[in-house]
């Protein structure tokens, strides 16, 4: 009976704490789900570049807030940099590319 009522408790403790401090997102975005939307846009450029042969997924770093997607990075041609901006452009979702990976032969 005490393990039940320390169980329940907590429980109430939890759900109390949630309901008066609200989920927490990050960098600016107005609501969880637009948090979501950004890791998912993330994930799905960051998807494309390892299927492309041409672009170093390893080299490039993505990050995605409010939909507009920020490349960082190398990239050892102009041809890849383009190439990685392009694939970028192509996902679902993705208002604007900031693209400010730079050229390192």
């Amino acid at each position: 009976m005490k393990y039940a009522r320390a169980i329940a408790f907590a429980a109430l403790a939890g759900i109390t704490i949630l309901s008066t401090t609200g989920c927490a997102v990050g960098r600016g975005q107005e609501t969880a789900g637009a948090y979501v939307d950004d890791a998912a846009i993330t994930t799905a450029v960051k998807a494309k570049f390892v299927e492309d042969k041409t672009v170093s997924a390893m080299s490039i770093s993505v990050e995605t807030l409010n939909g507009t997607v920020q490349l960082s990075g190398f990239a050892k041609s102009g041809a890849e940099k383009a190439q990685a901006e392009a694939l970028a452009r192509g996902v679902k979702n993705v208002r604007a590319v900031r693209n400010d990976i730079v050229i390192r032969p």
